[in-house]
């Protein structure tokens, strides 16, 4: 059987870290889609945030993560970016192809992995003076679309314990 592996979640929730550990695991390709937007914008995610804005940046995202999906037939771990699980054609070609764990994170543990952070546009805004708000807020809006994916996973311990839930749900999907 084929495993195509979405994660979605929050940004600082784990999504790339549990996805380089989990593709070594099981011997498949580690496809970021963040990495592939920067690639085909030649520019970092927040330079195209500054440069064209975030509805340009969506539109990329959409291009990239549909056409990723759509061509790559093989096995692999896709991480995606935070905000794409709502756009509603990703979540459908996802939902529709692959097998997809949300990496529910505690919202403290994400402000204490992104706090430092210069590369999350959505939380480098000059007036987010309120970081866990602005977390906060995000996650309200973002938990409903997340927990659409076919399986929940806690994301609160280290990364081999994470994947060693997701191992155990893949293999009862076999």
């Amino acid at each position: 059987m084929k495993k195509r592996i979405v994660l979605i979640g929050m940004m600082g929730c784990g999504k790339t870290t549990i996805g380089r550990h989990l593709s070594n695991i099981l011997e498949l390709d580690l496809i970021d889609s963040d990495k592939l937007i920067e690639k085909d914008c030649n520019k970092k995610i927040s330079t195209i945030f500054k440069d064209y804005g975030e509805e340009y940046f969506r539109k990329k995202e959409e291009k990239v993560i549909l056409n990723t999906i759509k061509k790559n037939k093989n096995s692999y771990v896709l991480a995606l970016g935070g905000g794409s699980f709502l756009n509603k054609k990703i979540q459908k070609i996802i939902l529709d192809n692959t097998i997809s764990f949300w990496l529910n994170t505690n919202l403290n543990l994400i402000y204490k992995r992104c706090k430092k952070s210069k590369n999350r546009p959505l939380l480098n805004k000059d007036n987010n003076n309120d970081l866990k708000k602005t977390i906060r807020n995000l996650s309200k809006i973002r938990n409903p679309e997340y927990s659409k994916a076919n399986f929940k996973i806690d994301a609160n311990e280290s990364p081999e314990k994470i994947c060693k839930k997701i191992l155990l749900k893949i293999k009862d999907i076999n």
